[in-house]
């Protein structure tokens, strides 16, 4: 059913919002040192997915890592992990975060990610792009990169945002902004996901994995994180089940894929 303009506007305002207002909240209630999403700060298995498939001898790239939140994940699986990214402001805080959890086998250091990166072939077992992909331009230009230093038994951890969902749609249908970030460069149908990944040398090596329902209510619900994490775990998991019931309606995408040579 499609919503009326006004309400579609609305409710896209509230939503896009509330996301900014959840990850201060954090901050502001002493949830968090820093600015953070909420679902960082409660028990999310599915966010970590990435971990099940890393072995405790692995040595991992993570492309684009930011301030390092699934950096340390890995890390206290693998053997060692190297983080890059190019905002500073984000390595600054990871940097910190490492020396207080004492974590020794993690390198981070800045890097311009639509660059060569400065690593011979075939140096990692296992590499996480993880909600990046959207964000570079080019794109298929750093897969072959990522191909590159990955090993030929290696394994990429790739996630990226679905453009197809009904709310995205009634977005569009409103003709409103319909990106689920405005910092976003491009947004994918599950086919498109696929088609890109092979475009940059890799083949799925299974089922395309959904995320959480992506509800045009998102944003209330980090709102609420930011004052109740007890009650944002509650809504996060119904977002969980819920995308499995309808995988279609998933934020996003999570891939397991191996380098084609």
């Amino acid at each position: 059913m499609r919503w009326p303009r006004p309400l579609v506007a609305v409710v896209d305002l509230l939503n896009r919002r509330g996301k900014s207002v959840g990850v201060r909240l954090v901050k502001y209630t002493g949830k968090s040192r820093h600015f953070v999403h909420p679902k960082h700060l409660v028990e999310s298995p599915w966010h970590d997915w990435y971990v099940d498939y890393l072995s405790p001898a692995a040595v991992v790239l993570d492309v684009g890592c930011a301030n390092g939140g699934h950096t340390f994940r890995a890390a206290r699986r693998a053997k060692r992990i190297v983080g890059i990214d190019y905002d500073v402001a984000q390595l600054r805080i990871a940097a910190t975060t490492c020396r207080r959890q004492g974590l020794d086998n993690v390198k981070l250091f800045a890097w311009d990610l639509t660059r060569a990166f400065p690593f011979p072939d075939a140096s990692f077992d296992a590499a996480l792009f993880l909600d990046v992909i959207e964000h570079l331009d080019p794109r298929v230009a750093v897969l072959r990169e990522i191909r590159r230093v990955l090993k030929p038994d290696g394994r990429l951890l790739v996630s990226g945002p679905n453009r197809a969902t009904s709310w995205r749609q009634q977005l569009r249908g409103a003709g409103l902004f319909a990106f689920s970030d405005p910092d976003h460069r491009v947004e994918y149908t599950p086919e498109e996901f696929l088609s890109e990944l092979r475009a940059g040398g890799f083949e799925p090596m299974g089922p395309v994995m959904p995320v959480v329902y992506d509800t045009p209510w998102a944003g209330l619900i980090d709102a609420i994180g930011g004052v109740s994490l007890r009650l944002y775990a509650r809504l996060h998991r119904w977002k969980r089940e819920a995308a499995l019931r309808h995988p279609e309606e998933s934020t996003g995408f999570q891939v397991v894929a191996r380098p084609v040579r």
